[in-house]
Parts: C-alpha cells; sequence; structure tokens
C-alpha cells in the first residue's frame, strides 16, 4: 500500500500523510460480521479511569475476526480486501465453499479471487492456516496461537512476522519480531506470509485533530503539574525531577523498570529475551 501526501493549504497538512488504500477493493462491511462497540473511555465498571488518554473518537463497527481458522479442509475464496478501524492490518472477507463467510488478517499479497485454506493438510501458501508441524523451518508466519485451539494472539500488526527457526519434540522456535526467541507447542496453528498494510509506520499524523479521531486525548507531562498532582511537578520554571529516576503519577518508578514476574510459567519457553539475554 502507497503513502500519499497533500498540498500545504494549511500548516499541519504540510507534513501529513495517510494511505492511499489502493489494497483496498471493498469498501462496505459485511453486515452479518460486524458487531456494535460500546465506548468506555477508559473507564471500568466502577466508571473509574483505569487507562489514560482514552475518550472521544469516531465511532466504528467491531469486525468479528476469525483468529482460529478451524474450519479445516474446505476451500475459501477471497471475496474483497477492507479496511478495519479497529486495527493497523487490513482484513480480507473470505467465502468458503458451503457458503459461510469470514473475516481473516490480510497478508501481503492476498488479492481477490485467490483461495485460502485451512488444517493439517493445506498447502503452504500465503493466507493458509495450518499447524507449526506441518510448515518447514524458514518459513515466515503470523498470527500465533500459544495454546491449541485459543486462536492467533501473537503477530498480528500490520507489517509483522515471525520466522520459524527450528522443531524439536513437543516445541517449534519462533523468531519474533522483537528479536525474541520463543518456543510455541507444535500443533498450534500460524497462518503463511507476512501481515500487509507495511507501509502503516510510515503515515505522518500531522496534526493532534486526527489523533483525537482515533479516541486518543492529550498526554500532559509531569514536569509541568503542580506537585499535587505528580512527583515530577513544581519548582521555579523547569526543574527536575528531584528523585533517584522518574516516576509514575503515582510514585512508582517508570522507563526501565522490569515488570514481568520472575516466576512466570511461561519463561521457560523464553529461549532468548528481545534484548538479547537468555532468561535465568
Amino acid at each position: 500500500m502507497g503513502i500519499k501526501s497533500y498540498n500545504p493549504y494549511t500548516p499541519s497538512r504540510r507534513n501529513m500523510t495517510g494511505s492511499d488504500f489502493s489494497e483496498i477493493t471493498k469498501r462496505t462491511p459485511e453486515k452479518s460480521l460486524t458487531t456494535s462497540l460500546k465506548k468506555n473511555s477508559g473507564r471500568n465498571n466502577q466508571g473509574k479511569i483505569t487507562v489514560r488518554h482514552h475518550g472521544g473518537g469516531n465511532r466504528r463497527k467491531y469486525r468479528l475476526i476469525d483468529f482460529r481458522r478451524r474450519k479445516d479442509g474446505i476451500e475459501a475464496t477471497v471475496i474483497g480486501i477492507e479496511y478495519d478501524p479497529n486495527r493497523t492490518a487490513n482484513i480480507a472477507l473470505i467465502s468458503y465453499a458451503d457458503g459461510e463467510k469470514a473475516y481473516i488478517l490480510a497478508p501481503e499479497g492476498l488479492t481477490d479471487g485467490m483461495k485460502v485454506m485451512n488444517g493439517p493438510e493445506a498447502e503452504v501458501r500465503v493466507g493458509n492456516c495450518l499447524p507449526l508441524e506441518n510448515i518447514p523451518v524458514g518459513t515466515q508466519v503470523h498470527n500465533i496461537e500459544l495454546y491449541a485451539g485459543k486462536g492467533g494472539q501473537m503477530v498480528r500488526s500490520a507489517g509483522m512476522s515471525a520466522q520459524l527457526m527450528a522443531k524439536e519434540g513437543k516445541y517449534a522456535t519462533l523468531r519474533l519480531p522483537s528479536g525474541e526467541m520463543r518456543m510455541v507447542p507444535i500443533n498450534c496453528r500460524a497462518t503463511v506470509g507476512v501481515v500487509g498494510n507495511g507501509d502503516h509506520n510510515l503515515i505522518n499524523i500531522g496534526k493532534a485533530g486526527r489523533k483525537r479521531h482515533m479516541g486518543i486525548r492529550p498526554t500532559v507531562r509531569g514536569s509541568v503539574m503542580n506537585p499535587n498532582d505528580h512527583p515530577h511537578g513544581g519548582g521555579e520554571g523547569k526543574a527536575p525531577v528531584g528523585r533517584p529516576g522518574p516516576c509514575t503519577p503515582w510514585g512508582k518508578p517508570a522507563l526501565g523498570l522490569k515488570t514481568r514476574k520472575k516466576k512466570k510459567a511461561s519463561n521457560k519457553l523464553i529461549v532468548r529475551r528481545r534484548d538479547g539475554r537468555a532468561i535465568k
């Protein structure tokens, strides 16, 4: 997908870029595969803000994506590639031979009329979903399951892919986009190919209002607040944080503090962390 720029008829338009949507072939969503999306502006069931900087934004419908891909042995045809406002990747509407329709993440190279298939007997071809034990070493995959049957949980963003590095016993070793090397049960499924819309990270938002349309509210630096609002606040003019290290608004250490539990069960499945160190 290409990137388009705009004539600078306002200052914010000067550096703004957007997608040209050249891959999109279907403009309206499949009504039977959409549902309403309730906004909560980052608030929990008590009305308290638990996620900051959420609120407002354009109204949108949620597209029901088939991350599980459990309809085996039936060939499906790609009807169209659609834009999805809920994720960075594009989605593909597919129709199975028995008439059932579903949305899947659209990998790079998938176009209208192409055939896709799920299951152990499927070919190793872009868009096909099969267990890791049936995929050759070195293949680029996405939408990877962590638990067999649960559906893809890893590598689902635009332009992302993981590489199958080895298969040994009950586990397959994958190199994730972060650089982490991780073992996944070999009976877990993955989809062949790279997630499409790889130019997404090159888009320049250009103005604050466009971020508001996405439902993201402004972020204010702690150093410009008052001391009763943030540990970094207060002081005459620009002042340092006045602590051994930066803090969150609630006084917890920020920037670099490791929050992963030392005895997390899945630690034994991580061969090498994304910083290059082995898990101890």
